[in-house]
């Protein structure tokens, strides 16, 4: 088991070049306690996502860690230019010596979208053309395409990747997702319940083995959860109530903003987000057995801890990744070993 961190950057209330610092200070603990990657997510004018350009805050924190690997999870490639997107991650696989994982997609919200001009509807096919021309330059000297909506010829191509091939990554919430994914032989992250993650994962296992073959090695199969683990339970539940408020109300800001049917699942408050599992909180040993217990059930083999939400205070991050180390990941790997 692997353990990372997965990230919104979604608003907390401080002065903005307050929040990315007390993140990267929280990087620089993630790295010496040996998280395995920090993924980070693309959002645009919503409080849910203040790293708007994933790129400049991976950049500043490749400079502040030594190990962890970091990516965008996932770069919205609707909303990009293939060359520009090209060069951006050459840059920052180099910048990170090697440390860059290259996480795909077309971004989930339509209302985001229409604010780039990018006709949900059209979102997909846009993305994969992105995607197509993207993999052919981080492998070729020139570019030549002809789409629907990009067209190149003899376009020469500068910069390679410092990896001879950059990790790929996909968020999976549908098994259409865990089947394009599969084929890729990309690393997968999925939400919601053990059960829900457990099937996806399987069928991201199926097609993966019928497409590269049952001896091929399996990427990573995650599951997020939000985390804060302290002292107590109570202590860990008294952190954890407000700040996932906060975070619930960034991330269905612009739907209701913009009187949207919300299509996430979204429990209301922290109690529900704590019954449907999505909520992990309280003292190491409580902690500890329940994610024990859910990972298991959902058989990953990565876990990604939002350790970063709403109002939380960086001690109560710092303390988590305290614990993390301390108390989980030795039961884990003791777990790994019985």
């Amino acid at each position: 088991m692997r353990f990372g961190i997965f990230d919104h950057m979604d608003r907390s209330g401080e002065q903005l070049s307050v929040q990315f610092e007390n993140r990267l200070t929280m990087l620089e603990a993630c790295d010496r306690a040996g998280f395995y990657g920090y993924h980070l997510a693309e959002h645009h004018q919503t409080p849910l996502g203040l790293a708007t350009s994933p790129s400049v805050f991976l950049a500043a924190a490749a400079q502040r860690t030594k190990t962890i690997r970091l990516g965008a999870l996932v770069f919205t490639l609707s909303l990009y230019h293939p060359l520009r997107i090209l060069d951006e991650v050459c840059m920052l696989d180099h910048l990170s010596n090697g440390r860059l994982d290259l996480g795909l997609g077309r971004g989930i919200s339509p209302i985001e979208l229409s604010f780039y001009g990018v006709d949900a509807a059209q979102s997909p096919e846009i993305y994969g053309e992105v995607a197509a021309i993207l993999r052919q330059g981080l492998t070729s000297k020139v570019i030549n395409h002809q789409g629907k909506h990009f067209n190149f010829r003899d376009v020469p191509v500068e910069m390679s990747p410092l990896q001879k091939a950059i990790p790929l990554w996909y968020g999976v919430a549908q098994p259409e997702s865990a089947d394009r994914a599969a084929k890729n032989a990309g690393n997968i992250v999925c939400n919601g319940s053990p059960k829900m993650v457990r099937e996806l994962g399987d069928r991201y296992r199926r097609v993966f083995r019928e497409h590269h073959g049952a001896s091929a090695k399996l990427p990573l199969i995650g599951m997020t959860r939000h985390l804060v683990v302290a002292d107590s339970d109570a202590e860990a539940r008294e952190l954890a109530d407000p700040a996932y408020l906060m975070w619930a109300d960034a991330i269905t800001y612009l739907w209701r903003k913009h009187n949207v049917p919300i299509t996430l699942v979204i429990p209301p408050t922290f109690a529900a987000a704590e019954e449907m599992g999505i909520c992990v909180v309280g003292s190491p040993s409580t902690v500890r057995d329940k994610l024990l217990a859910q990972c298991k059930a959902a058989d990953v083999n990565y876990f990604l801890s939002r350790l970063a939400f709403g109002n939380l205070p960086l001690s109560a991050s710092l303390k988590s990744v305290e614990l993390i180390k301390r108390e989980i990941m030795p039961a884990f790997a003791a777990a790994e070993v019985a």
